[in-house]
């Protein structure tokens, strides 16, 4: 039941995104589709109904189509960003509610029942500034509550749309190293007490029609245990801060004792010292690719091949975590790659991985027949700084390539010097 409503839910978020969209035909550009078709030169995408149509190399009667002459260019799919705070935070240090982060209520004991689909604004100036430089579509999640676990998080699309949840109560999201450890009992030995403790309770209690009135006895809240119910059935990925060698090796063993969870491990800053073990066990993970110094004593093992590492060792790897910078996860990648990472996969780490971390790859992450037309027209190499998106399309509709910072830099190009520039709108 609780896919089929997400299944509607996106289906409906779908519909609302290319009810405008045109059918497009973009033409002469070098296209990595991230599927079995691999990369194409010369080739064409057909956008239909907000969808890909197909991919193809030969020639063919265009008629209908509106066509973007991309020679020279180079198409993919849209950036994914993998871990992010879009839609909940424009300002942390502002004096407003910054809605990334909550205080203790009693609705929740761990913090696993927030669910940030409601707080989601899709008039954040983040949306604009992230979305012309090719992110398209993002998780987004709480960054603290102050307990446990850092609610459910959602799968949001960063067209120009004004209902952009694809997926409320996509994942959830803890942490096991310093910081988790200080936020639950101040001791990694309390801290994982609790979190097999209340994973049993919520196993515990599948299947169980828990009303106001039925007595339980558990520490979980009844919110708490319907939030982690899909978590313990493995309908839902577990995201788990891990940074140091020794706290992966904790989260790797959760996963031999209960196969069925699907955890996927976050910073993974040591990563590169389990590495197999992490692809044994078939763990993921979400990078930040530039750690390189030991902030703490958890990250001692830093180092910028960290992602060609784990790569090598066959784990899936994705890149992409922060709010306000997430649009500069090609540069990291592009970092990784040049550190070890290969470039196919330094591309798949922004787009199908990430896709497939979250079980969205039939809809997102690749240029195949059928998905969702989210495709990006860059300039030249996107895992180079230097090259740009020129054009952006979510759900086969084209986007405005402006945001507030765009507007900024031109009006300050252009000083009008017969007022105050106060006086001026951008």
């Amino acid at each position: 039941m609780i896919k089929l409503i997400k299944y509607v839910l996106f289906a409906c978020t779908l519909m609302a995104l290319v009810v405008e969209a045109k059918d497009i035909a973009i033409v002469g550009a070098k296209v990595h589709t991230m599927a079995s078709q691999g990369t194409l030169d010369n080739a064409t995408v057909l956008i239909k109904d907000g969808k890909i149509q197909s991919v193809i190399k030969d020639q063919l009667d265009l008629s209908g189509y509106e066509i973007i002459n991309a020679n020279g260019k180079v198409v993919t799919p849209g950036l994914i960003g993998a871990s992010t705070a879009l839609g909940l935070v424009d300002v942390g240090f502002s004096a407003g509610t910054n809605d990334s982060h909550s205080s203790l209520t009693s609705i929740s004991k761990t913090g696993a029942a927030f669910d940030v689909s409601y707080a989601i604004n899709p008039d954040s100036s983040l949306m604009a500034i992230t979305r012309i430089e090719g992110v398209t579509s993002a998780a987004t999640s709480m960054g603290r509550t102050g307990q446990l676990f850092n609610g459910q998080g959602a799968l949001i699309t960063l067209g120009e749309s004004n209902a952009p949840v694809m997926q409320s109560r996509a994942f959830i999201s803890t942490s096991v190293g310093n910081g988790g450890a200080d936020t639950v009992g101040g001791s990694r030995s309390v801290l994982w007490v609790s979190l097999e403790k209340v994973l049993a309770e919520a196993k515990f209690a599948i299947g169980k029609l828990l009303t106001p009135s039925t007595e339980w006895h558990g520490e979980l809240s009844r919110a708490d245990i319907a939030a982690l119910i899909p978590v313990v059935k493995g309908e839902i990925p577990l995201l788990v801060d891990a940074r140091r060698a020794a706290d992966i090796r904790q989260v790797i063993a959760l996963k031999q004792r209960q196969p069925q969870l699907k955890i996927v491990i976050t910073y993974a800053t040591e990563g590169w010292r389990v590495a197999q073990e992490l692809a044994d066990n078939n763990i993921p993970v979400i990078l930040d690719p530039e750690a390189n110094l030991p902030f703490g004593f958890d990250q001692l093992g830093s180092t910028l091949k960290n992602a060609g590492r784990l790569a090598e060792a066959g784990v899936k790897v994705s890149i992409g975590m922060e709010t306000h910078n997430i649009r500069l996860a090609r540069q990291h990648a592009g970092n990784a790659v040049a550190n070890g990472l290969s470039w196919e996969q330094g591309l798949a780490a922004l787009t199908i991985n990430v896709a497939r971390l979250y079980g969205i790859d039939d809809k997102v992450g690749s240029l195949e027949a059928g998905k969702l037309a989210d495709v990006v027209i860059w300039s030249g190499d996107p895992l180079e700084i230097t090259e740009a998106a020129e054009l952006v399309l979510i759900a086969g509709a084209p986007i405005s390539m402006q945001s507030r910072q765009s507007k900024l830099r031109d009006r300050y190009l252009k000083l009008q010097t017969a007022k105050p520039m106060q006086y001026v709108r951008p």
